[in-house]
């Protein structure tokens, strides 16, 4: 995990799609990110608009029942999409088989990383997004 660079505010989700290329030009050689925030704070919604940039075609969605969802670019890479929210024990990650995700060399975007930090890689993207509270209706994104 790196220090934190940048924070930007995001008046809408229209801007996301900026921010989204923003953050992953600043992180070229990534590929695992950690999204933080509470419930409603819009990590589904900025993800599925990283995925957009990246050149997902089919629908994105929160994997909230499956803990993954698996997307393909135009290019045909694959990006997969977690949400832990509803792990109980660290085992059921390891039972859906983790390593092979998160070290496949392909984009990993996750939800709820703070129910699994311990099986979290060395070098993730660290990315925190909060309510504004100037504006209840933007968001702060900081990584």
């Amino acid at each position: 995990m790196r220090e934190t660079t940048h924070k930007i505010i995001c008046n809408s989700v229209n801007e996301l799609k900026s921010v989204a290329e923003i953050l992953i030009s600043t992180f070229p050689d990534d590929k695992i990110f950690a999204f933080y925030g509470n419930l409603g704070s819009g990590k589904t919604t900025f993800i599925k608009a990283i995925c957009e940039f990246l050149g997902v075609e089919n629908n994105t969605a929160s994997p909230s029942f499956s803990i993954v969802n698996q997307y393909e670019t135009k290019n045909k890479n694959y990006i997969y999409h977690f949400d832990f929210y509803r792990i109980k024990k660290i085992s059921e990650v390891m039972d859906i088989g983790y390593e092979d995700y998160f070290y496949s060399g392909n984009y990993c975007f996750i939800e709820w990383p703070e129910k699994i930090e311990k099986l979290l890689p060395e070098n993730f993207v660290y990315v925190r997004i909060e309510e504004n509270p100037v504006n209840l209706n933007s968001r702060i994104i900081s990584f």
